[in-house]
């Protein structure tokens, strides 16, 4: 797969998944020192110590104003990266507008009237019940993401034909492009239930 067509599949959770598998891992070993400890299994002396242990509140103390300034810049920067970490996960997918340059001036068109024409062309498909079409990627790199659902007995290899000749050929046309990177879902229309008598 291209570099170009990443964002046509899916917007990426790998680093999200990533940090919580980190961050999860971290704390179920603490958890895990902790009921050890708690338990008395590494002595009965540390069981019994506060969870602040004294030798490092005592470093701590006696490093001075350098000691107090790394731990907090440490929690500063934990701080900033959980942040940035939780606005990243949270930010909404971006949809692009598309911009034309003529003898006229510039035109822009919505990221909606793209996928509704691009939907529309879909669903004039033979074979094609539904059609669900969105516009992903940057204004410098848009690409497709489609989602079909297909009647039951519709020849695949005419669909994905008519989607790539007619559909796909006519956007990349219409917005100007060379290459117009698009992730296709196919899916097959629920059968209609049958009644038994």
């Amino acid at each position: 797969m291209s570099r170009s067509s990443h964002a046509a599949v899916a917007r990426s959770a790998t680093t999200e998944r990533t940090a919580t598998a980190v961050v999860g891992t971290l704390a179920l070993l603490a958890g895990l020192l902790a009921l050890v400890v708690g338990a008395g299994w590494l002595g009965s002396d540390r069981a019994t110590r506060p969870v602040a242990d004294p030798v490092a509140v005592d470093w701590l103390g006696g490093s001075g104003v350098l000691g107090r300034l790394l731990a907090l810049l440490l929690g500063l920067v934990l701080l900033a990266l959980g942040v940035r970490w939780a606005v990243r996960a949270l930010r909404p997918e971006h949809h692009p507008e598309v911009e034309f340059d003529d003898a006229d001036g510039e035109l822009r068109v919505s990221a909606r009237a793209v996928t509704e024409a691009v939907q529309d062309d879909a669903r004039g498909i033979d074979g094609v019940s539904r059609a669900r079409v969105t516009l992903v990627g940057t204004e410098q790199r848009p690409a497709l993401r489609l989602l079909l659902a297909l009647r039951r007995g519709t020849d695949v290899r005419a669909v994905w034909s008519a989607l790539e000749h007619r559909v796909l050929g006519r956007a990349r046309d219409a917005l100007g492009l060379e290459r117009l990177p698009a992730a296709v879902h196919l899916e097959l229309d629920a059968a209609e239930g049958h009644r038994v008598r």
